[in-house]
């Protein structure tokens, strides 16, 4: 198991490392999928990215105030979401941003201890 080491000053839910397909936030272990905002840490049953959809992601970007952006983990590899799915965000005034679920856990990190008010989604590595 790979171990991140966690940002003492960074507020709310960290990823601290990886459990097979899955992640450890702190103490808990989400093994399928994982949603983070600023305050929560939430197990997330993700469809593959190719099937993303807006209601998907509903408990994020109903936050407010709303988030800049979603960080979308992909998983192993980055995957593009569907361009609807990006549509309807940025229609809502939300960014997206796409990569591995990796590089996506440390981005978080390094983001919410700029105290970046974002949201995420990690698929299964």
């Amino acid at each position: 198991m790979m171990e991140l080491h966690r940002d003492p000053d960074a507020p709310g839910p960290v990823i601290t490392g990886f459990s097979g397909s899955g992640f450890r936030v702190q103490d808990t272990v989400f093994p399928d999928g994982l949603m983070l905002t600023p305050d929560r840490a939430v197990p997330w049953n993700a469809p593959p990215v190719e099937s993303l959809g807006i209601a998907d992601v509903a408990d994020l970007i109903a936050l407010d105030p709303p988030p800049e952006f979603l960080l979308l983990g992909t998983g192993g590899t980055l995957v593009h979401p569907p361009r609807a799915f990006v549509r309807s965000l940025e229609e809502r005034g939300i960014g997206v941003e796409a990569m591995d679920s990796r590089a996506a856990a440390r981005a978080w990190g390094v983001l919410r201890a700029e105290e970046r008010w974002i949201v995420a989604t990690f698929l299964p590595l």
